[in-house]
């Protein structure tokens, strides 16, 4: 049991270091986020290749797979566009919210009832997102000591805007992947996945470049080795720690594991870029709202646990 807790969060914590890999990458969002699923589908077809799993899919779990692998790839372009926009810190904590989504998304996809609790949990974590973004524009003489903290993002609201986004997209696409986690082996799911992403944002690529002719396409030698760490650790062996886990410890156990990485995510970004520097009283009032949304959702799992 302590091995895999243990190796549930080295897991997390590589998923933490998300945020920082995508801030130290130069790249723009959609670009970063092209060659990360496009090196995620190439790593894990060599592992399928060498195990000799089975490939085969129907022809309407392959759809399903590929609209799961476009809201991903649509999600992560929202994620990274908020480490961009405003810093990890803010971008990991709008993350945050993803499991209050995630509950309403499993409610209306899966026609089931709404939980009142559930409801108020949620409104509880969007004040806590609302507080981040308003409180400055409500109070702006408040915050006229952090006219510095505006001047260093000054695109500080679309940044939380695309954090929310990217957690809403995550909450979709999460209930979407329960009906085929039980049907076929977790790295063929993320083959396919990564691979119509990949897909997805290349036909977007005309367009893109349309768009933002100036956008850099080509990473630097410092980008490559960063980008391989994001697809390689944060992905492929952080995704196979949490799998091995997941053999042993109960899933309410890993769910708040995995809600622990918001927290790991944003000391590591005080560690590396002092992004506590950057934030203003207004983001820990909204943070404090948040993670007590994240705890109440624990106790209410639990509750259902127990009944």
């Amino acid at each position: 049991m302590k091995h895999a807790l243990l190796q549930m969060h080295l897991a997390v914590l590589l998923w933490g270091f998300t945020g920082v890999l995508g801030r130290a990458i130069a790249l723009d969002a959609p670009v970063l986020v092209w060659y990360r699923m496009g090196l995620t589908a190439i790593f894990v077809f060599i592992i399928i290749a060498s195990r000799r799993l089975n490939w085969h899919v129907t022809r309407t779990d392959f759809f399903r797979m590929g609209l799961i692998g476009w809201l991903m790839a649509l999600h992560w372009v929202a994620f990274f566009g908020a480490i961009k926009l405003a810093n990890a810190s803010i971008a990991l904590v709008c993350l945050s919210t993803a499991g209050i989504f995630t509950s309403l998304a499993d409610a209306i996809l899966n026609k089931k009832k709404l939980i009142p609790q559930e409801i108020g949990i949620g409104l509880m974590a969007l004040l806590g997102v609302f507080i981040m973004y308003a409180l400055p524009l409500v109070f702006p003489f408040l915050y006229a000591q952090q006219s510095m903290v505006l001047q260093s993002m000054p695109h500080r609201d679309l940044g939380i805007l695309c954090g929310v986004t990217a957690a809403i997209l995550s909450s979709i696409f999460t209930v979407l992947n329960k009906r085929l986690t039980p049907a076929y082996p977790s790295r063929v799911l993320v083959f396919y996945e990564m691979g119509t992403g990949w897909l997805f944002i290349t036909l977007l690529l005309p367009f893109l470049l349309f768009s933002s002719p100036e956008m850099d396409w080509f990473p630097s030698a410092t980008d490559w080795v960063w980008l391989a760490v994001l697809s390689l650790c944060c992905t492929v062996w952080a995704q196979s720690l949490a799998l091995h886990a997941l053999r042993i410890i109960s899933s309410f156990t890993a769910t708040l594991s995995v809600n622990l990485e918001p927290i790991y995510g944003m000391i590591l970004a005080f560690i590396f870029y002092q992004e506590n520097q950057e934030l203003s009283w207004a983001f820990y009032v909204g943070l404090f709202f948040i993670l007590l949304s994240v705890g109440l959702q624990m106790l209410l799992l639990k509750q259902k646990k127990l009944a």
